[in-house]
This record gives C-alpha cells, structure tokens and sequence, in this order.
C-alpha cells in the first residue's frame, strides 16, 4: 500500500486549507467529493465567513478544536510551508500537497516531525483509484 492509499485509509479527519466557499473552484470540487465519500471536512480559510459545505471554517489550522488526521494544502508551493509547520504544531498525521504542490523541505520537516506526506496529488483522483483497486 502506498503512502497516499495508507493515508486514505487511515483517515477520517480533513482539514483542507485554501478551501473555497465557490463551487467553481478545484478546493470546493474536492473536498464536496471527499466529504460524500464520508469524510469529516474542515475548512481553514481566514477569508472565509460561514459556512462551507455545512462545516464552520476557521482562519488557522491551530484553530480547529479536534484532532485532524490529514491536512489537505489548496495554497501554492510557496505558501506550503507555514502551513506544514502548522500541521506539526496541532499534531496532524499526515499532510496532503493537492496535484501541482510540492515542495521538498517543507516535507522533509514534516517527516521529520513524524507525519506522513504526500505530495503532488490529487486526494479525490487518489479516491477514485483506491476504490477501483
């Protein structure tokens, strides 16, 4: 089993990060398919103002008040790695860089911490496959 799978399975707490309140946008796309896949979704968006997807949103990762399993990054490469250091910081278990995000140091740190990463893939076309397999 690969990490991604491993992480799926293991998982039932997501946090998405740059998850947006428009249907329109990859984030929402996503996390709407992850949630009816019975997934428990929290949004981490300081823009956002209510409700997404029926779940309350919250400004920062170390704002959310329970365990998150996996945190699934929506943000630019660039932008990775305070949220990495986040994910560390509220213990997550993994941390998810969606399909076009990578970024090395930022993994090895949270390697290091003892979370499991996975970079440059697509949670939901991850789903699919794991589903088909």
């Amino acid at each position: 089993m690969d990490t991604a799978e491993q992480v799926l399975r293991e998982s039932t707490v997501i946090a998405v990060v740059g998850l947006s309140d428009r249907p329109d946008r990859p984030s929402h796309g996503v996390a709407k398919y992850m949630q009816e896949c019975g997934y428990r979704i929290i949004p981490v968006n300081p823009g956002l103002t209510g409700p997404v997807l029926g779940e309350q949103p919250y400004a920062r990762l170390e704002d959310v008040p329970e365990h998150v399993d996996v945190v699934d990054i929506f943000r630019r490469a660039v932008d990775v790695p305070p949220v990495v250091d986040g994910a560390i910081r509220i213990r997550a278990d993994a941390v998810w860089m969606q399909l076009g995000i990578s970024h090395g140091e930022a993994a090895a740190r949270a390697e290091a911490a003892g979370l499991r990463v996975v970079m440059d893939k697509c949670m939901a076309i991850e789903h699919r496959l794991m589903q088909g397999s």
